[in-house]
């Protein structure tokens, strides 16, 4: 192992041992910084926003807001709870000794890497796109495969599918390869086999369960 693969070995380490709840805290505290952006700066500019503030109906608005607020830290809760106990499951059909609540932490660490298209996304349309509609800032989503077609002309059910598979999903993988290989010191094959057999394989199953189901 040469010094630049030891030290990102070293990093990776200390995070998948740093206090769980703290960085928790933290990457709430970063998703709710850029919802905030998000909303005052870009969507708040939208014409039938402010035509809609002009009129006094934005209370409705506003309430919705504050619910995804508070519901950051219970989305998360769910999804890595979800997560963790679908790559504990696969961890233990390969033999890969790891408790749950280390899975549970590497999935809040991996989680991280969402950040990126938020803080990307509100970039673009607060420097480049500068006059977006509501429906132009809901269906982008940065290097995604709904970038390669025209929204307004496909099903809105295609929407969701269309901009979950995308290049930080699939970094996302990997990154979870990763730190359950670090975490049991064992082969990365089996890492591999985990994650792609588990939770890869449950995103497609979900991915193709709500275009079966969407109305």
């Amino acid at each position: 192992m040469n010094n630049s693969q030891s030290k990102w070995f070293l990093m990776a380490d200390d995070l998948i041992n740093i206090n769980k709840w703290t960085y928790f805290f933290l990457l709430c505290l970063a998703t709710f910084l850029l919802l905030f952006i998000k909303k005052s700066f870009i969507e708040s500019r939208i014409a039938a926003f402010e035509i809609m503030e002009g009129r006094g109906e934005m209370g409705i608005f506003h309430m919705i807001s504050a619910l995804q607020y508070l519901s950051i830290p219970l989305f998360y809760l769910w999804k890595f709870t979800v997560i963790g106990f679908v790559l504990w499951v696969g961890c233990f059909m390969f033999g890969y000794k790891i408790t749950y609540g280390k899975l549970w932490q590497i999935v809040l660490i991996s989680e991280t890497i969402f950040l990126l298209p938020d803080f990307i996304k509100t970039g673009w349309f607060m420097f480049i796109e500068t006059d977006p509609t509501y429906w132009d800032i809901k269906a982008f989503y940065p290097l995604s495969l709904m970038n390669l077609f025209d929204y307004r002309f496909i099903e809105t059910r295609w929407h969701y599918p269309l901009k979950s598979i995308n290049l930080f999903e699939v970094i996302y993988w990997f990154i979870l390869v990763y730190l359950i290989h670090l975490a049991a010191k064992k082969k990365i094959s089996y890492a591999y086999s985990i994650v792609f057999s588990t939770y890869v394989l449950f995103f497609f199953v979900w991915l193709g369960f709500y275009l079966i189901v969407y109305k």
